[in-house]
């Protein structure tokens, strides 16, 4: 679990036994209270980390809402936990961390956000833009920037298409690894390999392998990712980190959600 003196770039690039989970909660698609509740059960379940975003047209308003309604409820079970010998308090120092699609999505109330630069983009929007837009904001409301190298690979979906983005292929392993170098030479601590919310296909396990040969990278991965296997599939090709969106919106209830997750992390922990 995350330190109390640690930065959540110290959390997320720390080295770890085990691949670990990231639940993605896209404040669009559910109220704050939801959402609150939907991220006690992630982290119950052994997700190490919520991120908030997805949507490209959320107001920061809702992204702000959605962020403070789950800290305050992390903060309540820390509490509660304190208050109790046989608790672990240290389960809800989690890291809630914005994974937005824009400079507008922002929230004081998140620990950090993931800065990227989508490097496969065709447009300067979203290689340098959308940063400049935000960043003022960011340093102001003392939101940890996470550097992060973001690419979108095949099939892409929503992402891929309003970042007009050059999808990279199965097949195109070596330019995988020329855009981990340069993430790396650029300075950013991570690099997301993305397929897209709801993706039908997860980034290929041949993708995964090359960017993890490039050392100094932390990995994360999402986008098609429903099961188990596939969870696991992407950790044996090297990912740090695995991010899942899609099944928690689809569970029809808590317990369906906390069913899908453990099995998740589960598998990882294999």
């Amino acid at each position: 679990m995350r330190r109390a003196d640690a930065t959540t770039l110290e959390y997320v690039t720390a080295s770890s036994h085990n691949t670990r989970h990231i639940t993605l909660i896209d404040p669009a698609k559910q109220d704050p209270n939801t959402a609150a509740n939907r991220a006690m059960v992630a982290i119950e379940c052994g997700s190490s980390m919520i991120f908030v975003g997805g949507s490209t047209d959320t107001p920061d308003e809702v992204v702000h809402a959605t962020c403070k309604a789950i800290q305050e409820a992390f903060e309540l079970r820390a509490f509660a936990s304190s208050q109790d010998p046989e608790s672990d308090e240290s389960q809800w120092q989690i890291p809630v961390v914005l994974f937005p699609r824009g400079g507008h999505a922002l929230s004081p109330a998140a620990d950090a956000i993931t800065f990227m630069m989508l490097m496969n983009s065709t447009i300067r929007r979203f290689l340098v833009g959308e940063q400049i837009r935000g960043a003022p904001y960011l340093e102001k409301f003392g939101v940890e920037a996470l550097p992060t190298g973001y690419l979108v690979c095949a099939p892409g979906g929503k992402v891929g298409e309003v970042g007009e983005v050059e999808l990279i292929q199965p097949s195109e392993v070596d330019l995988v690894h020329a855009y981990a170098l340069t993430a790396r030479m650029f300075g950013f601590k991570l690099l997301y390999l993305e397929a897209g919310s709801g993706a039908e296909t997860q980034v290929h396990p041949d993708l995964i392998e090359s960017a993890r040969s490039v050392g100094d990278l932390t990995l994360v991965v999402g986008g098609g990712i429903r099961t188990p296997e596939q969870a696991k599939l992407a950790a044996e090709a090297g990912a740090d980190w695995i991010v899942t969106g899609t099944l928690t919106e689809d569970a029809a209830d808590l317990q369906e959600l906390r069913q899908r997750i453990s099995e998740i992390t589960s598998a990882l922990e294999d």
